[in-house]
């Protein structure tokens, strides 16, 4: 599995409410988190897929999300 980091605009409990589902879908349930207290909201993944899968997972919830 590779990590994969994406900088979001998700910036609360109540986004994570909102992307969770698709992210659960895509990249199972425990394989990513949002660290919510950096600037960046940074999302890691620990996944197989590759970084359009997840972007298109989070853009799905209403959100943006870029690979850095």
């Amino acid at each position: 599995m590779n990590t994969i980091k994406f900088k979001t605009n998700i910036k609360c409990t109540g986004c994570l409410t909102q992307v969770g589902p698709s992210l659960n879908e895509t990249a199972g349930q425990d394989n990513w988190q949002v660290d919510l207290s950096s600037t960046d909201k940074i999302l890691t993944v620990n996944t197989d897929l590759n970084a359009g899968e997840i972007i298109d997972a989070v853009k799905k919830a209403g959100y943006t999300a870029e690979k850095i």
